[in-house]
């Protein structure tokens, strides 16, 4: 078995585990390969293991190598699980087929036209800011009604809920505040837990799970 492949075994493993503790199926839980900063040679011995759900930050080292690699394996999903600029939406809504960063009205109306334009339709989700830092991107919580609202006007679907708990500190309040707040509102998915968290994550009903030091090892 290759280094890869061990990774993402042992990965798996644990999420069927977590799921299993929290009375819930492994298959309910999606797991996505954090490839950013990562290039094309690191990532096939992922995609020859059998991860097919990508997650990248930026739509401009997205655009340089995914054509490529979804040449290779046309079955990949690939997630933009980075903040995204308004300028950038068309493109985004081209190359990826979800994107977990919708955060502010100006990009709910750039993504709406853009959604048109392409007649293309990605999985989305709006981004909370869960902890409330200055420094992060993200709804405000007390914003999200109004945000779901102004995106279903614009004819956006709004899939789920995505959010990243404040550094260093314990991260199970806030994993299930936005699960509380997806059951308020409806939705069915949340993308929440990394490579340090994502087994409280899954207990605490995250249906996407964004890993990447535990796939790829250490970034330089």
């Amino acid at each position: 078995m290759s280094d890869a492949a061990s990774r993402l075994a042992e990965v798996e493993t644990n999420i069927a585990e977590a799921a299993r503790r929290a009375g819930r199926k492994a298959g309910d839980v999606c797991l996505i390969a954090v490839s950013k900063t990562h290039d094309a040679d690191a990532i096939r011995p992922l995609i020859a293991a059998g991860q097919r759900h990508f997650g990248e930050n930026r739509v401009q080292e997205a655009a340089a190598k995914w054509p490529a690699l979804r040449g290779e394996a046309p079955d990949v999903t690939l997630h933009l699980i980075g903040q995204l600029q308004s300028n950038k939406a068309e493109e985004a809504v081209a190359l990826f087929d979800a994107i977990h960063s919708v955060d502010r009205s100006s990009l709910v109306q750039a993504l709406a036209k853009a959604c048109d334009k392409l007649g293309k339709r990605p999985q989305l989700f709006v981004q909370v800011n869960i902890g409330d830092e200055e420094q992060k991107g993200g709804c405000a919580v007390a914003d999200l009604a109004a945000l779901l609202a102004e995106a279903k006007a614009a004819g956006l679907a709004i899939d789920g809920l995505m959010a990243i708990p404040p550094a260093d500190v314990e991260p199970a309040p806030y994993f299930a505040l936005l699960d509380e707040l997806a059951e308020r509102h409806g939705l069915p998915l949340r993308s929440m837990g990394m490579s340090g968290d994502y087994e409280k994550a899954v207990m605490l009903g995250a249906t996407h799970v964004r890993v990447g030091t535990a796939l790829f090892g250490a970034r330089d």
